[in-house]
């Protein structure tokens, strides 16, 4: 099976570790490493300020400053262990890998570049929404694991909400194609491990779900390159999509996480 990867230049679990798996597994024929112009962030924040209006975009903001100060470096040495266990689990890349540096995965070298690598399948591991003329050229399909459970949770911070919405069976990592919608494609795979809702922070769950199930997702993708893969029937259920976390929803998720722990510990004891 012949992989390529699409992720961001600073994500160094995608860009590292991810790779390192999935060269463990398959030839992987070439890395597509996004680094995008500033625009690109400029362009997400009006689009979210259209979604919540100025007023909620404050909630946004405040979320982003907290998880700054206050998450950012438990989350930054928690991604160093694990990066540290994947490049000790997998080897590095051959030194021959092509890798193409470039603003988006939709530019005319981005599609050159695949196109010439000539993937069965192609991992997706970025923010952009792939034109078809780029998740159409892999014989066996463009795919992406979506930290969150698809239809219901769909978009970039699916286990944020879930959690936010009190929703604790619907945390976990979906395998899907990429269609021309925003996760709608067909289904091939969830999966979950037994988070702490207390102790860890959003961006630990959501690559928990992925990092902690690599075994699984490993045979899903030789299934679906070998072409006997099932996709699972979503039919009937809810479908949403959902923007930035908010701060307010985050401290009344922990706060009822907080309460359901010592609930739990004087029941124990009781």
């Amino acid at each position: 099976m012949k992989t390529l990867l699409i992720c961001h230049h600073d994500a160094a679990l995608d860009r590292i570790g991810i790779a390192r798996w999935l060269a463990s597994f398959s030839e992987l024929v070439g890395v597509v490493e996004i680094r995008e112009p500033r625009q690109r962030l400029w362009r997400r924040i009006r689009r979210e300020v259209s979604r919540v209006g100025p007023l909620r975009f404050l909630d946004v903001l405040a979320y982003r400053a907290y998880q700054q100060v206050v998450l950012a470096p438990g989350d930054r040495a928690w991604q160093a262990g694990a990066l540290e266990r994947l490049c000790t689990a997998y080897r590095p890349l051959a030194p021959h890998t092509p890798i193409l540096v470039t603003s988006s995965p939709n530019s005319v070298e981005a599609v050159a570049f695949i196109r010439e690598c000539g993937p069965d399948v192609i991992l997706a591991r970025c923010k952009s929404l792939l034109k078809q003329e780029v998740f159409a050229l892999p014989g066996r399909g463009t795919f992406v694991l979506h930290p969150g459970v698809c239809p219901e949770y769909r978009n970039a911070h699916g286990c944020f909400w879930a959690l936010a919405n009190d929703d604790l069976h619907k945390v976990g990592a979906t395998l899907l194609q990429i269609d021309a919608g925003v996760d709608t494609g067909p289904v091939y795979g969830y999966f979950e491990y037994a988070y702490d809702e207390v102790a860890e922070s959003p961006f630990v769950i959501q690559a928990r779900v992925v990092l902690e199930n690599l075994e699984a997702i490993r045979q899903v993708l030789i299934d679906v390159a070998a072409g006997r893969a099932a996709r699972l029937d979503v039919s009937g259920r809810r479908s949403a999509v959902w923007g930035q976390p908010w701060l307010t929803k985050y401290l009344r998720w922990k706060y009822r996480a907080w309460r359901r722990r010592r609930e739990s510990a004087y029941a124990a004891i009781s």
